[in-house]
């Protein structure tokens, strides 16, 4: 993958200096984890809809994009993607296999 120094608006409108190789299944699914996280407690809206926020959260952790560039071009806090970051790893480590199951498959 190329690396930019410009921005670039991707089809579903994330801005960020390079386009993500990311699947369409993969962003959905995230995007339902988080869909179903804000039903759950009770969120009633977002700066950004849920796609856009595991659009946002796998650039932070798979492209090791920085929270500051991401939000200014997407009109959020820097704060605001960060917190979105802790919040989707603390889901997917609850979808996660706990240590101790994971080593006795292992062994």
């Amino acid at each position: 993958m190329k690396k930019s120094n410009y921005t670039v608006e991707g089809s579903d409108g994330l801005v960020c200096t390079a386009r993500l190789p990311r699947s369409s299944a993969t962003l959905n699914w995230l995007a339902d984890l988080v869909r179903g996280q804000l039903e759950k407690i009770g969120s009633r809206w977002r700066t950004l809809p849920a796609r856009k926020i595991a659009a946002l959260v796998l650039a932070v952790l798979c492209c090791d994009q920085r929270p500051g560039d991401l939000a200014g071009g997407n009109g959020v806090h820097r704060t605001t993607v960060t917190r979105w970051v802790r919040e989707v790893v603390g889901l997917l480590a609850t979808r996660g296999p706990h240590l101790d199951r994971a080593l006795k498959k292992i062994t």
